[in-house]
């Protein structure tokens, strides 16, 4: 196995452009497990910690650019207000010592289901900045997922950073897992309300082959807010929305049974999770309202 290790983005993309099939690592929190318990033997190692630019993050306008290393605690740290739903699974993450190496781009990279990350990108609407010697896109995360461990990366390519929208309503996330840390998700969930567009996103992770989000659940909520007028009077959401809601959400999972948890309490969990979150940013969500109506 070849060591590749480039001071530079010019010089990982050139390094990558010719050697297609090399690893990246950064972290290194997934893939030198995978090494260890000889899952995986590539012949290149790409190591992208000499790059600056992965470590940088961006607070624009409308938007956060989060390089792709930037550690979890760094995200807990200085961007819980702008994304605050990636800041709490950032919390989720192992232990201190692996939230101070792993990044996002190493979760994405993966495309594990249970990365920690996932739930909380696809509630947000993020967009994956990836780049190669012959350019560089960005790919919505709806699209990004493509099978077990796949992703939509050309094998030329790396990803760069992540784009988030910065949140205009309360955002969650939870996690099921076997103890309260050092464990890997039985199940996630996050949810974030979008005030300004009146719109409701789900993530689910460690429930289907890959991260998805619960559309059809999505689409009850959206219709049934609307219709309720619940967005402008602020109400308390009535508990049999509240539960249809849950059951669409468990109904989108597509679980299997394993070591960590059955398929059935999967669901289950999945179920109960956004029965819960959907109550609290709910709460948050009217507690702002009557803060700034108060403020007026």
């Amino acid at each position: 196995m070849d060591f590749l290790r480039p001071a530079s983005w010019e010089e990982a993309l050139a390094a990558k452009a010719e050697h297609p099939s090399a690893v990246p690592i950064a972290g290194g929190t997934d893939v030198m497990v995978e090494i260890n318990f000889d899952h995986r033997r590539p012949e290149y190692l790409l190591d992208l910690t000499r790059v600056p630019d992965l470590y940088e993050w961006e607070v624009g306008e409308d938007a956060v650019r989060l390089g792709a290393s930037v550690p979890y605690s760094k995200i807990m740290e200085n961007l819980r207000a702008e994304l605050p739903g990636l800041a709490l699974a950032s919390h989720t993450v192992a232990s201190p010592q692996i939230r101070n190496r792993g990044g996002v781009g190493g979760n994405l990279g993966t495309a594990s289901p249970a990365g920690d990350a996932h739930p909380a990108l696809l509630a947000a609407g993020a967009e994956v900045e990836v780049e190669s010697v012959r350019g560089s896109r960005r790919i919505p995360i709806d699209a990004f997922y493509t099978g077990v461990k796949r992703n939509a990366l050309e094998p030329d390519e790396l990803i760069r950073a992540v784009h988030v929208e910065k949140a205009d309503g309360p955002q969650q996330f939870s996690k099921v897992g076997t103890r309260n840390a050092m464990v890997i998700a039985v199940c996630a969930f996050g949810l974030a309300l979008h005030p300004e567009t009146r719109t409701v996103r789900t993530g689910i992770g460690s429930a289907a082959p890959t991260p998805i989000r619960a559309r059809a659940a999505e689409e009850f909520l959206n219709a049934a807010l609307d219709e309720g007028g619940f967005w402008d009077s602020g109400e308390i959401i009535t508990p049999s929305v509240a539960q249809q809601f849950a059951q669409l959400c468990s109904a989108a999972c597509n679980p299997i049974d394993d070591v960590r948890g059955t398929a059935g309490y999967r669901r289950h969990a999945v179920g109960v999770m956004a029965r819960r979150t959907l109550t609290w940013t709910w709460e948050s969500y009217r507690g702002a309202r009557r803060t700034n109506e108060g403020a007026a």
